[in-house]
């Protein structure tokens, strides 16, 4: 019954009957391709597996029992890949990889391929790797992070992890996740290939193996020539990397498994010998359609369907053991119906098995859970690095600040490496990485090239090795060329994996408003909103340096020990501001030795003890606000500013705490009206207290121009002032 259910939507069996096999694709013999007979078998039982795995998810999912899934079917080549390298060498895999996960598999004594994929396929939540929340190909024991519907976005951590790899080396790290002579392979379509994601990913690796660094990685192109309905033109994939100067181009065929295992051993010898990067591209085909849904005869004609399917990889496999005498025709259809025996069982005890039930379930793996804390290796200096001890003695702004609470965090944990554009020898463009690559060397703080998504994806794989990146974005605006680096990698991760994995990072972003004579949205930008739509992640706005220094303490403690993903956001327009009132106070200035503590995640700064008035604020709101206090004491208007600090997730019963007993409560929010973090704060104290008297002020809705036309969208002391005397106005009636 499992075998004529798998049959009716295979065309593998009918084939294999009829005995209408493929003609070979290439001359490489199982010697050319360092394979034995036996691993010939095994490779073929891991493509079987994963072609009946598809079969039977998809039969679930015509009997509304099983979910949307993605097949490999066409693809089982990539068993070759996995067959051809280590369990520890790190794996970033395309969608359609079941059978090299199902090879990797059989390395390691005690795995249950097929049990765990169908427990996947089900969406159970006894799934060992994501716990129902998605269907993965991802493991802790094989070291296959996670990936969900990707489309190149795992590129760039996959580069990451590469790097990481060689700077664990250079830096003799005595304890990476990864040994020191692994390699990172990434898997991906040709589709995905004009992804601007992978684009960048690409040149990135290109870039790193043209300047002659060490990068040990592998990306592995499954070219099927279509992209769900969109036709991948012959050649475009080798005329674009074939010879791309930097980039060790490879190719093989993925239909004829051999011929992809010559390919694959090439490719590993290059990465992990010479330590190069590899665009291995492996030609394959693509079988049943895009997903379970797809109906593939509405895009694709019937005689080019059939002539995809007479290209199967299990009839070039066949071939091949039948030519070799090492299986008969009828072995392989004997071997067939007992794999799909097996995964046809699998497949029906895990629909039996229990589903995810309750919000609280869901969500407990957004945030990683603790780790036994690990003890930090303390930063080496230069031998001839800078004194800081008289900067550290006297008062500084808050761009310095930045630099040296940076400089103590590399002190105290040599696993801290700072990147990012112009962050090196420049010491960033407002001073605040200043000194770091004297003090530490440059291989702990290093120049990246533009491209906000290769920054924020090498500090994923630093982080998959046991290091704390911190990269930093020039600009706030230029994060939303890679903001799904952060929502769609970094903090899904331990969602997607059952907090097996983490991508710990302190994220520093010069941003906000209130720059003098620069505009535009690129440079004068004043949202936040894309980083507080992120689940799981931590914004941090700290108002002055001395907030700054407390603030990145705690930032490193959560990201060090809880692997949270921290977002550090710094006000370029107080970078270098001194004086609060009046000129020459210093007030704005702080003494780095005298910094003492830290502000912990949901801690609040309060600043005053007015009765009259609350004002909840942060970042620039915190230095406009205790302007306008000052005037506003004049008038004998007593106030109390509440610095929220983290805006993600927003300290509401610290700041509820602070207000006290004081009715009337002022939101002076810098950020635009819409999509801003006063419409959460408003919501949440009228849900908690609707005895307050509540008004709030932003900018206003646009971009932020040139000049003092800016004045004129973003708010002043005087609105502050105006608004509260309007408030306190309207509690007295």
């Amino acid at each position: 019954m499992a075998g004529a259910i798998a049959a009716s939507g295979d065309g593998f069996l009918a084939r294999l009957k009829d005995n209408r096999l493929p003609d070979a694709l290439s001359t490489t013999s199982l010697e050319d391709a360092g394979l034995s007979r036996t691993d010939l078998v095994s490779l073929f039982e891991s493509q079987l597996t994963s072609r009946c795995l598809d079969l039977q998810a998809r039969r679930l999912g015509a009997e509304r029992r099983g979910f949307y899934s993605i097949g490999s079917s066409g693809h089982e080549g990539n068993a070759a890949v996995a067959h051809a390298f280590r369990v520890s060498d790190m794996a970033f895999l395309h969608y359609r990889s079941g059978a090299f996960y199902i090879e990797r598999a059989r390395k390691v004594p005690g795995e249950t391929p097929i049990w765990n994929m169908a427990l996947s396929f089900v969406a159970s939540s006894e799934d060992p790797i994501s716990g129902g929340r998605h269907k993965v190909i991802g493991s802790k024991s094989l070291f296959i992070p996670p990936q969900t519907s990707t489309i190149a976005s795992h590129l760039p951590k996959a580069m990451g992890a590469a790097f990481s790899v060689a700077l664990a080396r250079t830096q003799k790290k005595p304890d990476p996740e990864m040994p020191n002579d692994s390699v990172v392979i990434c898997s991906f379509g040709d589709a995905s290939a004009n992804h601007s994601t992978a684009v960048g990913a690409i040149n990135a690796a290109a870039h790193t193996g043209y300047r002659g660094l060490p990068l040990p990685l592998v990306y592995v192109c499954e070219d099927n020539g279509i992209g769900i309905s969109v036709k991948t033109p012959d050649g475009w994939i080798a005329a674009n990397y074939a010879n791309r100067p930097g980039l060790r181009y490879i190719a093989g065929d993925g239909r004829d498994v051999v011929d992809a295992m010559r390919a694959a051993r090439e490719a590993e010898w290059c990465a992990r010998g010479a330590r190069k990067p590899v665009f291995l591209h492996l030609r394959t085909v693509r079988l049943m359609g895009h997903a379970g849904s797809d109906v593939e005869s509405a895009y694709r004609d019937k005689s080019e369907i059939e002539r995809q399917a007479d290209q199967d990889p299990l009839l070039h496999t066949s071939r091949r053991l039948i030519e070799n005498n090492v299986m008969s025709r009828d072995d392989i259809i004997n071997l067939y119906a007992d794999i799909t025996g097996r995964c046809y069982r699998a497949m029906e005890e895990a629909t039996t098995r229990p589903k995810l039930t309750s919000s609280k379930d869901v969500c407990e793996a957004l945030i990683p859970p603790k780790a036994p804390r690990r003890a930090m290796r303390k930063g080496t200096l230069m031998p001839k690095a800078p004194d800081d001890s008289r900067a550290r003695s006297e008062p500084q702004h808050l761009s310095r600040l930045v630099s040296l609470a940076l400089a103590e965090q590399m002190e105290r944990d040599a696993n801290v490496v700072v990147f990012g554009e112009d962050v090196a020898k420049k010491g960033g463009v407002y001073g605040a990485t200043t000194r770091l690559q004297q003090k530490f060397g440059p291989s702990r703080v290093f120049d990246t090239i533009l491209d906000e998504q290769s920054i924020l994806g090498m500090a994923i794989g630093l982080a998959q090795n046991g290091f704390v990146p911190v990269p930093e974005i020039q600009f706030l605006a230029y994060v939303h060329n890679a903001e799904d680096q952060l929502r769609g990698e970094a903090a899904s991760l331990s969602f997607f994996s059952k907090g097996q994995y983490k991508n710990p990072m302190v994220v520093r972003i010069a941003g906000l408003a209130y720059q003098k004579g620069f505009g535009g949205h690129f440079h004068n930008d004043n949202s936040v909103a894309v980083f507080r739509d992120i689940p799981g992640i931590i914004l941090a706005v700290p108002s002055s340096g001395q907030e700054a220094v407390k603030m990145m303490r705690e930032a490193f403690r959560l990201a060090r020990e809880d692997g949270r993903v921290v977002v550090f956001l710094e006000p370029i327009a107080l970078y270098g501001t001194k004086d609060l009132i009046e000129d020459g106070d210093g007030l704005m200035t702080a003494t780095f030795n005298d910094i003492s503590g830290d502000a912990k995640l949901g801690d609040v700064n309060v600043i005053g003890d007015g009765k009259d008035l609350t004002i909840l604020t942060y970042g620039n709101g915190t230095y406009l606000s205790q302007r306008a206090a000052h005037a506003l004491k004049a008038k004998n208007i007593s106030v109390k500013i509440v610095d929220l600090r983290w805006l993600t997730p927003l300290p509401m019963e610290s700041a509820i705490a602070a207000i006290g007993k004081c009715k009337n409560v002022l939101v002076v929010d810098e950020c635009r009206k819409s999509g801003s973090p006063s419409e959460e704060i408003i919501a949440q104290l009228s849900d908690r207290n609707s005895n307050y008297n509540i008004a709030r002020i932003n900018g206003d809705d646009t971009f932020i121009p040139l000049g003092p036309a800016a004045d004129e969208v973003l708010i002043s002391v005087d609105d502050i002032i105006d608004a509260a005397t309007n408030l306190l106005a309207t509690g007295k009636k």
